[in-house]
């Protein structure tokens, strides 16, 4: 599945206009911790968070994440889209919670 499947499927709000949206999501991540994420998610996985700040796409960059999912109607701070756009990395935005979002995940991805 690709993150493109995942922001049509699950109707999340893309927030940012650069990435590679047909990238292969390996599995998912789900932490709002920045260390837990540097220490345990692996390349091409999809993090799934509550963060907001820039410290999360250096964060995605630096593990080759696929992409960052914004829970709980979670809006990207200006300065973590310019940054996001500036690396190409795709983040997208949900109503739904961290854990509604990580259930259908789990369902279609099974990871």
């Amino acid at each position: 599945m690709t993150f493109r499947d995942v922001v049509n499927s699950l109707s999340l709000d893309l927030k940012t206009s650069k990435g590679d949206l047909d990238r292969k999501i390996t599995g998912c991540y789900v932490s709002d911790l920045l260390s837990d994420v540097m220490a345990n998610a692996n390349e091409g996985n999809l993090w799934i968070t509550l963060q907001t700040h820039p410290n999360i796409v250096a964060v995605a960059a630096l593990k080759n994440l696929t992409a960052i999912i914004l829970t709980n109607k979670r809006i990207p701070e200006k300065d973590t889209i310019e940054k996001a756009e500036k690396e190409s990395l795709p983040i997208a935005s949900s109503k739904l919670s961290t854990f509604e979002i990580g259930g259908l995940l789990y369902q279609r991805l099974r990871c």
